[in-house]
C-alpha cells in the first residue's frame, strides 16, 4: 500500500473536523531538562472517547452509506478502537459490537458501555477475534472496522501529525506508540508530506516487539500474545498494509521494558499532571531511557544528537496517544517503576 497522500488526510480532517477535539501540546521544562531538548506533548488523552483512536473511527463511520447504517458496525479491539467506535456510532445514531479481551482494563470496558455498544468478551490468548466479529458481521449485515488496516481509518488518524504540525511547525523526531500501525501509517505519511526531515520513530513494548522483529526481517511477522501493561499496544503483528508504508517511512523502532513505561507514566504524571495510560507513554519512555541523563545506552537517543542547547537544541514531538485508565489502574502499575521514575 501506498502512504496516504496530503489530499487525503487533509480531506479526512474536513470530515471529522466538527467533532474531533484540537488536542492540546504541552511542554515541560522538566522534561526538557530529562532529556536534553525541547520535547513536544500531543495530547490525545483529551480526545473524545480518551484516545487518538476517535478520529479514524469517526472518519470511517462517516464513509459509511446511509442505506447500510441501519445495520450498524463490528469492531475488535483492546479497548481504545472500542470506545471510540463506540462513540462514533452513538453519535451517528448506529448500532455497535464491540469485542473485546475479558481482561481488557475496567476504563476501556465503561466507555464502550457507557457509548451503548453490546460488548462481546473474548480469551485474548485463545481465542481467534476476528473469527468472532466477522461471524456476527456475515449473520447481521454489520460494517467491520478494522483497528488499523482500514486507509479510512488511518486517514483519520494522521490528522493528529497535520494538527501537530499547524501548532508547533517542523519537528526533528516524531516518535509514536507503535500497535496495528495505523496511527503511525496516517502520522508518517502527514510528516513525509509537510516535514519530510523530520525523522519518524516508533516505539513497543520489549514484550510485544512485533513490529520490530518486522522491520528486520522486512515483511509482517507473528509473536506470541504479549502480556505487557500497556494492553493497547498488545498485538500480534503489524498489519499488511500499514507495514508497507511504515516500513517505507519510519527510521526505526525502538522498545521499552515494562519498568521503563510505569516510570515515564509517574514523571508524566509528576512533572505535567497528565494522566497517560502505559500505550500512551512509551513515546516518553524511550527518551528518558535514551536521554543524555539517563545514562542508558540502549535506546540509541544517548548518540542521536540528542540534547544540546540554544539553535541546535533538537525539537521531538510525542504522541501520547491515550489517557483510559483509572487511578487504581495507575497506582498499580506505577509499582513497577520502583526507584526508577526519573
Amino acid at each position: 500500500m501506498e502512504p496516504l497522500t496530503l489530499a487525503e488526510l487533509r480531506a479526512a480532517a474536513e470530515v471529522i473536523a466538527d467533532q474531533v477535539v484540537r488536542t492540546p501540546v504541552v511542554t515541560c521544562d522538566e522534561l526538557d531538562d530529562l532529556v536534553g531538548a525541547t520535547v513536544l506533548c500531543k495530547v490525545e488523552g483529551l480526545q473524545r472517547a480518551g484516545s487518538f483512536k476517535f478520529r479514524g473511527a469517526f472518519h470511517r463511520l462517516s464513509k459509511i452509506p446511509i442505506a447500510q447504517r441501519s445495520a450498524g458496525v463490528v469492531a475488535v479491539s483492546s479497548g481504545n478502537h472500542g470506545a471510540a467506535v463506540a462513540t462514533a456510532a452513538r453519535m451517528l445514531d448506529m448500532s455497535a459490537v464491540v469485542f473485546i479481551p475479558r481482561d481488557a482494563p475496567v476504563a476501556k470496558r465503561r466507555l464502550i458501555e457507557a457509548a451503548g455498544a453490546e460488548v462481546v468478551t473474548f480469551d485474548r490468548s485463545s481465542d481467534d477475534r476476528e473469527a468472532l466479529a466477522m461471524a456476527r458481521v456475515e449473520a447481521t449485515g454489520a460494517t467491520f472496522v478494522h483497528p488499523f488496516e482500514d486507509r479510512d481509518v488511518m486517514a483519520g488518524q494522521g490528522t493528529a501529525a497535520l494538527e501537530f504540525h499547524d501548532q508547533v511547525g517542523d519537528l526533528d523526531l516524531l516518535l509514536v506508540p507503535m500497535s496495528g500501525g495505523g496511527l503511525m501509517a496516517g502520522c508518517a505519511s502527514a510528516m513525509a508530506a509537510l516535514s519530510p526531515r523530520c525523522r519518524m520513530i516508533g516505539v513497543e513494548p520489549s514484550l510485544g516487539d512485533d513490529t520490530r522483529r518486522s522491520f528486520r526481517a522486512g515483511r509482517p511477522v507473528t509473536i506470541e500474545q504479549p502480556a505487557t501493561v500497556a494492553d493497547g499496544l498488545a498485538v500480534t503483528s503489524p498489519g499488511a498494509n500499514t507495514f508497507a508504508i511504515n516500513h517505507r517511512l519510519v527510521e526505526r523502532i525502538e522498545t521499552v521494558t515494562e519498568e521503563q513505561i510505569a516510570a515515564a507514566m509517574v514523571t508524566l504524571r509528576r512533572s505535567t499532571g497528565l494522566l497517560v495510560e502505559p500505550s500512551g507513554a512509551v513515546g516518553i519512555a524511550a527518551l528518558l531511557t535514551g536521554s543524555p541523563r539517563s545514562g542508558a545506552t540502549g535506546s540509541g537517543f544517548g548518540g542521536s544528537g540528542l540534547g544540546g542547547s540554544g539553535p541546535t537544541r533538537l525539537r521531538i514531538g510525542v504522541i501520547l496517544s491515550g489517557g483510559n485508565i483509572d487511578d487504581e489502574r495507575f497506582e498499580e502499575i506505577a509499582v513497577l517503576a520502583g526507584d526508577g521514575a526519573t
